[in-house]
């Protein structure tokens, strides 16, 4: 039996990213992957929906007129949109093999799930074998969680998965679901001339995430045309050759939506089924697998980090979390990732960024609340780019300036919000980000305005 110092079960970006930093500090690693390296994210997930929403930008900027820019005749090709998505995806997937080889990680083709004492059992065409780790880090990511009655056939039925490969375009598609995927194929298809309705349970979309980000998304997704039902559930589905009748219910009571397709995007579920987690010692709490600071699970030697263990299902926090875990396993590190300076990033137009605290929860939990909040018509770059639509919006507390949390709708906003993400990193206060001097003209300036605002002494607005 192979022995190893770490078995990673996963090669998402939680996994490789664990593996290769496990290898730098000298531990011998092996990876048990049973699909693409990369994991969803970079084959069905983050990297193949950018190339798309890439391409609709570009092309609902042309099609609602550039200064100087005259085109007769235009046309899309969704099925090159989806091949160019692909192909994005397929050249990732093979730096990450290339990554996992430079750093001598050994690669075990099939499905892993935990054995007794360490070991990791192995299936695939071959049968069954077994390697053992010293440390067993578990890092299966998540799934698209579907309704029990709804059965996706990837061609009326959809959820993002089928949706990344489908070259097929809808005239019209019900998008049940208004979190980070529903809103960003909503406005994908949108710009490409679908008719696009967007259910969401909730009463805004984006649920979770600063409400006045919420309600101008909304707007700015109604005034393309899209049909924005929040407070509304889903109830039924019919399905036929022609097309899907989806019934909700909403403040009007029930109501039939028709459509060519319906995409179903409530949510994801950990992958932790089926993997031999509580017999051998593993807690799960509600599918999910309970970690301690140090990542640790309930059984020794074993490991978890990214969607598996909990909200937030992102890939960058996975990443984080694979770098803590090994260096907590190699004695390195004595602080976990906090969870506080996570940015949570939205790729439609106009993009939206959140990171700390939302103005309500800042009240919820005591602080004398100060509040900046800047729109994009303050910025010189904005105006003369023509990316005016949105704002910014800082949160901080009165008695030192702390800064709370921060939430951006607009151009560049899952940008901008990486500087956020260091101040708070540093705990800077909103009056350090007032007097950094920023590049004119550039939408940076937006954060220096806004910690202005904040102290009640903004300059351009």
């Amino acid at each position: 039996m192979k022995s190893f110092d770490l078995v990673v079960i996963g090669s998402g970006p939680g996994g490789y990213v664990a593996a290769i930093r496990a290898s730098q500090l000298d531990m011998r690693v092996a990876i048990v992957e049973e699909d693409a390296l990369g994991g969803v994210c970079l084959n069905w997930g983050c990297i193949p929906t950018k190339s798309i929403l890439d391409s609709a930008e570009h092309f609902e900027a042309v099609r609602r007129g550039v200064p100087g820019l005259l085109v007769e005749g235009l046309s899309a090709d969704w099925g090159a949109v989806i091949d160019a998505s692909r192909k994005a995806a397929k050249r990732l997937n093979a730096g990450v093999t290339s990554l996992i080889k430079k750093n001598r990680i050994e690669v075990i083709a099939g499905r892993g799930r935990l054995g007794a004492d360490r070991q990791v059992v192995v299936s695939n065409g071959a049968g069954e074998s077994a390697i053992e780790g010293t440390n067993v880090l578990i890092a299966t990511g998540s799934s698209e969680f579907v309704f029990p009655d709804i059965q996706v056939d990837g061609k009326r039925v959809l959820t993002s998965r089928e949706a990344l490969e489908s070259r097929e375009f809808p005239g019209s598609i019900v998008i049940v679901g208004g979190g980070a995927v529903g809103v960003e194929f909503a406005y994908a298809y949108a710009a490409y001339g679908c008719e696009v309705t967007l259910v969401e349970m909730a009463d805004q979309l984006l649920p979770g995430m600063e409400q006045e980000l919420a309600r101008a998304l909304a707007h700015s997704f109604e005034r393309k045309g899209i049909e924005v039902a929040t407070s509304t559930s889903y109830k039924a589905l019919e399905t036929s050759a022609s097309g899907v009748v989806v019934t909700v219910e909403g403040e009007g009571g029930e109501r039939g939506l028709r459509a060519d397709q319906v995409l179903f995007a409530v949510g994801r579920k950990a992958r932790t089924e089926d993997l031999g987690l509580e017999e051998n010692g593993v807690a799960l709490e509600r599918g999910f697998i309970p970690v301690g600071e140090d990542l640790r699970t309930t059984a020794s030697g074993v490991w978890a980090i990214g969607d598996c263990i909990g909200h937030p299902m992102l890939a960058h926090k996975a990443s984080h979390e694979g770098i803590a875990a090994v260096e907590f396993m190699a004695g390195r590190r004595e602080r976990g990732v906090n969870r506080e300076t996570i940015p949570g990033c939205i790729y439609c137009q106009p993009q939206v960024a959140g990171i700390g605290l939302t103005e309500a929860e800042a009240r919820e939990r005591g602080h004398d609340v100060r509040v900046g909040k800047v729109p994009f018509l303050a910025s010189g770059k904005a105006v003369g780019t023509g990316h005016t639509e949105g704002f910014v919006k800082m949160i901080s507390d009165a008695r030192y300036g702390e800064l709370l949390g921060c939430h951006i709708i607009g151009e560049g906003a899952t940008e901008l919000i990486n500087e956020v993400a260091l101040a708070m990193t540093l705990e800077s206060t909103v009056h350090e980000i007032a007097e950094t001097t920023h590049a004119h003209p550039t939408l940076s300036e937006m954060l220096m305005e806004t910690a202005l605002a904040s102290e009640g002494r903004a300059i351009n607005f």
